[in-house]
């Protein structure tokens, strides 16, 4: 498992802890970094570049570090 697919299955646990709109979450942190969650699988390179994006936008909208 590399480490952009880790860092969806923690947002995946922040959305359901933090009982939000998943559908909600997932579409701003799409938005912000031109990613789409659910196509990040075990199987997806790591990209430091991509993962420093999702970083900033998980602290901003889910208010946690990766």
């Amino acid at each position: 498992m590399g480490k952009l697919f880790e860092a969806r299955q923690k947002i995946e646990t922040v959305i359901k802890a933090k009982s939000l709109d998943a559908a909600e979450a997932k579409g701003s942190i799409g938005f912000k970094t031109g990613l789409l969650l659910g196509l990040i699988t075990p199987t997806t390179p790591d990209d430091p570049v991509k993962f420093e994006k999702l970083a900033r936008a998980v602290k901003e909208i889910l208010g946690v570090e990766l």
